[in-house]
């Protein structure tokens, strides 16, 4: 099993940054795969950004250029740098992990944190 604890979420002024984090506990080895999503009220979840244990990066096109994923494999954590925010971005944050065999692609379980609210507002 694998516990995703996200926090860094909060009121950033439109233009402002925010840093998110996600750290993994728990059978964090077979890890390969960390996302971020996230949902706004009445809409559905949608993906923000992912990255590999290799460090393969993946962004939706609304958040290309303002938002950047980084992790860090010997904390078992993964970050989303936020920059240029705006009043569309607010939503809750929720980070996603997958493991998998070494090599392979059996899936051995997913996870969900608990989520993070992040408003932008002036």
């Amino acid at each position: 099993q694998v516990q995703l604890v996200e926090s860094g979420g909060g009121l950033a002024q439109p233009g402002g940054s925010l840093r998110l984090s996600c750290a993994a506990s728990g059978s964090t080895s077979y890890i390969n795969d960390m996302r971020w999503y996230r949902q706004a009220p009445g809409k559905q979840r949608e993906l923000v950004a992912s990255i590999t244990r290799r460090g393969s990066t993946n962004y939706a096109d609304s958040v290309k250029g303002r938002f950047f994923i980084t992790g860090d494999n010997t904390a078992s954590t993964v970050f989303l740098h936020m920059n240029s925010l705006n009043p569309e971005d607010t939503a809750v944050y929720f980070c996603y992990a997958v493991r998998a065999l070494p090599g392979t692609s059996i899936t051995l379980g997913d996870y969900w944190g608990q989520g993070t609210q992040v408003t932008v507002s002036s």
